[in-house]
């Protein structure tokens, strides 16, 4: 697997990964019924530094955008957003484009990231970002309105990129 950043000539894998999970609406904030255009308008914002996860074969198995979680002086902090192609899933994929991208963030110097709106129901994520280095911060109670589970929390989790 090679981990690259995206090019314009990604955008129909990267929609292709996209649009199961935001119309899926159990893990991200997104609208259910998010169009094509607007999923990679969000996705591939002028601000979003987007990578992609390449398989041997050249199919997109995932991809990550990294950004500042803030502006002003919360911008030496950063965030990220991760899909994993359902195809890929199981396979390492996420947690190759979480340590690519913990290792970016140090490059372009910011000093910890932070995961705004973890959906606590999300266990395997949860697990991967705790296993990565990554704290529970906060809870926010009953904060996300999951599709099977109702009102659910979400969870902000934070990590020292010194460490």
């Amino acid at each position: 697997m090679q981990i690259r950043p995206a090019t314009p000539t990604d955008a129909d894998a990267i929609a292709a990964i996209l649009l199961p999970v935001f119309r899926a609406g159990d893990t991200y904030a997104i609208e259910c019924d998010i169009s094509r255009d607007a999923a990679l308008a969000y996705w591939m914002a002028p601000a979003h530094d987007v990578s992609v996860a390449v398989g041997d074969d050249g199919e997109l198995l995932g991809t990550f955008y990294l950004r500042a979680n803030q502006r002003g002086g919360g911008a030496h902090v950063a965030n990220a957003g991760y899909v994993t192609a359902a195809a890929a899933r199981g396979r390492g994929v996420a947690r190759a484009m979480c340590a690519h991208s913990l290792d970016r963030a140090r490059a372009a110097g910011f000093r910890a990231m932070q995961f705004n709106f973890v959906v606590a129901t999300n266990e395997r994520a949860v697990a991967l970002w705790r296993g990565s280095g990554f704290a529970v911060v906060g809870t926010l109670p009953r904060a996300f309105d999951h599709p099977q589970h109702g009102l659910v929390d979400a969870l902000v989790m934070y990590r020292d990129l010194a460490q």
